[in-house]
């Protein structure tokens, strides 16, 4: 599983990252955009520059392979075994969905298998979740803060996972598919119709 997490700035940052993923990518990827309940029209802006299909998570939905999942408005979104679930806990500082929710569910459900990515934001949301997921053994990578349009959320995850591989936003897609291409824990163990659960 790849989480991604974004807060103020992250359309242009994860329009940019589904923009260069290949219409063969068969890793799980989930966005988590800080966005009010009364959001509308993020999917259909990402549908747009990616041939993979984008869908907003609905609960107990199947995690597959080639998908971008969307964290919805106003519910925190968790891992549970093989599915999504959804929460409409209190929000955690001041959001809902969280990414540190999310983050700290996928660290628990795929240990060295999850990657965290953590961009653009103006608090410090994933921070807490990206060292979570470090502790299990998987992959941290913070957007260079430099080109983030606010620096305050990849600055804090940098703190907080000072190892996190670093890189400006015009690199994190490929680097995405070097790691799904090249790493053994990252490629679906099951699946058929070219579609494998996570």
């Amino acid at each position: 599983m790849i989480a991604v997490g974004a807060s103020w700035g992250g359309l242009k940052a994860l329009r940019a990252i589904a923009h260069g993923l290949p219409p063969h990518f068969r890793v799980p990827i989930t966005f988590v955009q800080h966005r009010s309940k009364e959001s509308a029209g993020l999917r259909d802006l990402l549908q747009d520059c990616t041939a993979l299909i984008v869908c907003e998570v609905e609960d107990k939905q199947p995690i597959m392979g080639g998908y971008i999942y969307l964290a919805p408005p106003d519910y925190h979104l968790l891992v549970d075994g093989d599915e999504f679930s959804l929460s409409v806990d209190e929000p955690v500082r001041f959001s809902r969905p969280s990414i540190d929710v999310f983050f700290e569910s996928v660290a628990e459900r795929f240990g060295p298998e999850a990657v965290g990515v953590v961009l653009t934001g103006a608090n410090e949301d994933g921070a807490e979740g990206l060292r979570q997921i470090v502790a299990r053994g998987g992959r941290a990578i913070v957007q260079d803060p430099r080109t983030a349009e606010s620096a305050i959320m990849p600055r804090a995850a940098l703190r907080a996972v000072p190892e996190a591989h670093t890189l400006p936003l015009e690199r994190l897609t490929p680097y995405l598919i070097s790691l799904a291409t090249s790493d053994e824990s990252m490629r679906p163990r099951r699946g058929s119709n070219d579609e494998a659960r996570a």
